[in-house]
């Protein structure tokens, strides 16, 4: 691959450790570069959107100019990579920030984990979620049984099942992962998910499996 095919775009959008996405990205091969210029996006060859903190905080950077390039990159068949947050924002909205819009390009809701939930062995399981999850998957950019970071107190509800191409047990099976196209989104970490997360960001820098 050409030093341009393995630039990668991170999407500044005042969230987010951007510079630990950076350098994965960078142990995976590619050629990042961090942006808070929308414009910048829309010349990117691929995009990654991540995201710690709020939904609201990303909701209002999509109103100053985000959310019409993300749109526009997403239209224009550009690889899309969203972690955390950054997967959150392709839906409609969220419960932890009511009357905040997010890009809405999967129908979908993101809703707060149950406070009341256990594991197999009638263990209480803590919210937020953190640390390390099975992830079970049949999707090419993920192996088909592999252990993620999360750190995440919600969790996305697609309208559409089928969206869904990871799944983890946290009470009960919950989304994990979505993909349709030429967009990726991963509620866990690859970014700190050592060789599993590197497996992702790998295909994702080499384009493998993406479309």
């Amino acid at each position: 691959m050409s030093a341009s095919e393995r630039s990668v775009v991170i999407a500044d959008l005042g969230l987010g450790n951007l510079h630990s996405v950076a350098r994965a990205v960078e142990r995976a091969g590619g050629s990042p570069t961090i942006t808070a210029d929308p414009d910048a996006l829309r010349r990117a060859g691929k995009v990654i959107v991540p995201g710690q903190g709020a939904f609201r905080d990303c909701a209002i950077a999509l109103e100053r100019g985000f959310g019409a390039a993300l749109r526009e990159v997403i239209a224009a068949g550009t690889p899309y990579l969203g972690i955390c947050l950054g997967m959150q924002l392709l839906f409609e909205r969220s419960a932890e920030s009511p009357g905040s819009l997010g890009l809405g390009h999967f129908a979908g809701t993101v809703e707060r984990l149950p406070s009341a939930l256990h594991d197999p062995d009638g263990v209480p399981l803590k919210v937020p979620q953190i640390g390390w999850n099975e992830v079970d998957s049949q999707h090419g950019c993920l192996p088909q049984r592999g252990w993620f970071y999360f750190l995440h107190s919600y969790v996305c509800v697609p309208s559409d099942d089928s969206l869904t191409v990871g799944r983890v047990h946290y009470g009960t099976p919950r989304c994990a992962a979505v993909s349709r196209d030429n967009v990726f989104g991963c509620q866990f970490h690859p970014e700190k998910s050592q060789e599993e997360g590197h497996f992702l960001l790998t295909r994702f820098v080499e384009g493998q499996g993406w479309s």
